[in-house]
């Protein structure tokens, strides 16, 4: 037989027991699955599903849920048995043919070993033969090319052991390789010292400095460099915004393959800008960028599928792609819940311009920076909680958290020691990772009855920080946390039923606890409760809702910083910023954001042509009103009213009025619809309605019942002048018979009436007159009499 007949032969062989392996897998994943559910909702997810599947045989560590090889007793002896029987006919098959393949294994594989590629020396003293590794050089032996003992940095090796005997010398690159390979390293040092800037500095000079450091790279082709300026010129981000020439750098690295840059121009023709859009080629450069591991491409993905955009709307399409989104958020989550999401929407602010946006004023942040000074106790935690996550336009600062819980902590505040508990549990930069501290503070916290302190020590005894593991211990501080309402103590309590540690395995418990921890806003709560509702344990499996949870979830990633940096951009007056980054994160599927740039274009930004403004607005609109934005909702009413971005249409923007009436309760909506129903604009007019639908809008919003009021009196008078118009009056007045109503004399009694009414009418302002009060303390002025006439002077 030929050598490579033989190798055919063993290919063959390892193919068929490859072939045998997923068969039996495949068997066993088709028992399991039936053992757990026959839905068909069950079997096309586990056929489907990419990510890795949460079983109802999970565990949960640090609040998060993963797989875990236990199962239920019946369902473990099944699969036992099973995978035992298909052991036997793996083994059977693996003893039949091991000998024969093991010798042909040995014996051919050897002939037609593919050897690695050798590498040749290029010029010098040996030209064209192969570099010997390692090599003897300056009594130093070298295992790969090396550019000591050169001047010009070019890499060469030996093709013999001892280079100072044999001079046998050649180089490993060509100059035209040499030049490149410096370049790159040239680069690399200049990305380096421009990221160190950037990340070391707060000022924005400083920034800008970087990004010049960063633009010096990127014309030297450095990937990373381009990725950065690229979405520098995107965004306008410490360099004059550029949409073209952001462009041409996105569309060179999708050229090199970088998923950041297939993303990117993804968003342009998704968005338009810059290009013309296809919705199309849009989805076909995030589905690259998917494929390359990108999670914002995974998170725009989910979104189009769950949403139906550009795709064929498919449920187990988006939790494939949410839910290996929320694996990644869920695992960088610290047991403080993660950072804080400012969603502000630039409409509701126009509206009630005095409505809280969750942004505390630099002064009000200075007054409590004064009262913590002095020594307030309360200023002092507050102030530490606001730098430890974050938000509210304060910057996340570990070291000020740090120094105003001490100065708490030294005043006796329960909060504040644990606080420091868990810091010191966690670690960062700033405090240094010590369970024996945290565990002090815990215990002085908790002993106080705080249930931070009460739930970082149930953490301690769980996990085993500084103490022996004891389930009972953390079961106690976790329930008494979570009577308090403190969230880590929920989570963590619902993980514990949720495995059955220190308890009975409970699910019903573990959805319990994991629900009141998402209504404190605990991300991983909302995680678990996702892969909870995926897997179908211990509810009823639902799609929908675990891709809302996931979705949830996945808007709380670092990303979300961006919707503060837009917030920015747009109060500093750069709109164009604003609407690009808002653009990017409606995209991926931010609510908030589809409507804030659908309010910046409806102001008509610039970045865009003046006659595409309205219908990208309409289009951003629409997507935040399928979320539930009531004020979406309405404004596509308005845009199909007016005719703005779209034809005319009073039916649709009447079905849109309707909609935010019954399902948001919108004031609004239902004084338009009121409206409608007076004129007959989209429907059959009707007053009766219309009246019916001003009272609903005075009952929805107190603030509607001024305009009500006058809407309510304009309809009046129009009633009242339709009923005069459909009747004849002299006809009606021809009819009555005023001495028959009235009797004989009715002119004489009517002109009593009169009479009396004129007469009581001027009694009552004659008496008015007389009845002037005179202000009080001041005295009428006595005039003076003239002298009479005996007694003046003489002329």
């Amino acid at each position: 037989m030929g050598r490579w007949a033989r190798l055919g032969l063993v290919l063959s062989l390892t193919l068929v027991l490859c072939l045998t392996a997923l068969w039996a897998g495949t068997l066993a994943a088709a028992d399991e699955e039936g053992n757990q559910d026959e839905s068909l909702e069950s079997k096309t997810l586990s056929a489907e599903d990419q990510v890795k599947d949460h079983s109802t045989g999970t565990r949960v560590v640090a609040g998060q849920i993963f797989l875990e090889s236990g199962k239920s007793d019946s369902q473990s002896e099944d699969e036992e048995n099973f995978h035992s029987q298909e052991e036997e006919k793996e083994n059977s098959l693996e003893e039949l043919n091991s000998l024969e393949v093991s010798n042909l294994l040995n014996k051919d594989l050897e002939e037609a070993e593919i050897q690695s590629p050798v590498l040749t020396a290029i010029g010098g003293t040996a030209d064209g033969e192969p570099c010997h590794f390692p090599f003897l050089f300056m009594e130093k032996e070298y295992a790969e090319c090396t550019a000591d003992g050169r001047e010009d940095g070019r890499l060469w090796c030996a093709t013999t052991y001892d280079y100072k005997k044999d001079q046998k010398w050649g180089f490993c690159e060509t100059e035209e390789q040499s030049n490149k390979r410096r370049q790159m390293q040239e680069a690399e040092d200049v990305y380096q010292t421009g990221m160190k800037i950037l990340n070391e500095s707060s000022k924005k000079a400083q920034k800008k400095e970087a990004y010049q450091y960063l633009l010096k790279a990127a014309d030297m082709n450095h990937t990373k460099a381009m990725e950065k300026v690229s979405y520098a010129l995107l965004f306008g981000d410490y360099l004059k915004q550029n949409i073209q020439s952001s462009k041409e750098l996105f569309e060179k690295l999708t050229e090199e393959g970088s998923p950041k840059g297939q993303v990117a121009l993804g968003f342009l023709y998704a968005s338009g800008l810059g290009v013309n859009s296809s919705q199309a080629k849009a989805l076909v450069y995030y589905t690259f960028g998917a494929l390359g591991g990108n999670l914002i491409a995974h998170m725009i993905l989910g979104y189009r599928y769950w949403a139906g955009i550009g795709v064929l709307q498919n449920c187990e399409s988006a939790l494939t792609h949410y839910r290996l989104v929320a694996n990644h958020v869920a695992s960088d989550i610290s047991l403080t819940g993660g950072t804080v999401v400012q969603r502000i929407r630039l409409a509701d602010e126009v509206e009630n311009p005095g409505m809280a946006s969750g942004m505390l004023e630099e002064d009000l942040i200075q007054y409590y920076q004064f009262l913590a000074e002095k020594g307030d106790v309360q200023a002092q935690v507050g102030l530490g909680q606001l730098h430890l996550h974050g938000g509210r336009g304060v910057e996340q600062n570990h070291q000020r958290a740090f120094e105003y819980f001490n100065q708490a902590a030294n005043a006796g505040n329960s909060h504040a020691m644990a606080f420091l508990g868990k810091m010191y549990s966690e670690g960062s930069d700033v405090v240094p990772q010590s369970n024996e501290t945290a565990l002090q503070y815990f215990k002085k916290a908790a002993d106080m009855g705080n249930p931070v302190g009460q739930s970082g020590l149930g953490m301690a005894y769980l996990y085993g920080k500084g103490v022996p593991v004891n389930y009972e211990l953390a079961l106690k501080y976790f329930q008494k946390a979570a009577e308090q309402g403190w969230v880590d103590g929920q989570l963590q309590l619902g993980s514990m039923y949720y495995n059955g540690i220190g308890v009975k395995r409970d699910y019903k418990q573990a959805l319990k606890y994991f629900n009141l921890a998402s209504q404190g806003g605990h991300i991983l709560a909302f995680y678990n409760l996702a892969q909870m509702h995926a897997t179908g344990t211990g509810v009823m499996r639902s799609c929908h809702t675990a891709v809302e949870l996931f979705k949830n979830v996945c808007e709380r990633g670092r990303w979300s910083e961006r919707l503060m940096t837009a917030y920015n951009s747009y109060k500093d007056g750069d709109s164009n910023s604003a609407v690009v980054q808002y653009l990017l994160l409606a995209e991926q599927g931010y609510e908030v954001a589809q409507s804030n740039a659908a309010f910046i274009l409806d102001q008509k930004a610039s970045i865009v042509g003046e006659n595409e403004t309205y219908p990208r607005a309409l289009l951003q609109w629409n997507r935040a009103a399928a979320q539930g934005y009531t004020v979406a909702r309405i404004k596509l009413g308005d845009y199909h009213f007016y005719g703005f971005g779209t034809d005319i249409d009073y039916e649709t923007a009447f079905i849109h009025y309707r909609l935010a009436s019954e399902q948001q309760h919108s004031a609004q909506a239902m004084f338009n619809l009121g409206y409608m129903h007076e004129k007959g604009l989209g429907i059959k007019q009707d007053i009766h309605l219309a009246k019916r639908f001003y009272d609903m809008a005075a009952e929805a919003s107190p603030d509607a019942q001024v305009p009500v009021f006058l809407a309510l009196c304009k309809l009046g008078v129009i009633y009242s002048l339709q009923y005069v118009r459909e009747i004849n009056i002299r006809e009606v007045f021809s009819h009555i018979d005023m001495d028959q109503l009235l009797g004989p004399e009715w002119d004489l009694y009517l002109m009593t009436i009169i009479a009396l009414l004129l007469g009581t009418i001027i009694a009552y302002r004659q008496r008015q007159h007389q009845a002037i009060p005179r202000p009080a303390g001041l005295r009428p002025a006595v005039p003076q009499q003239e002298p009479p006439p005996e007694h003046q002077p003489p002329q």
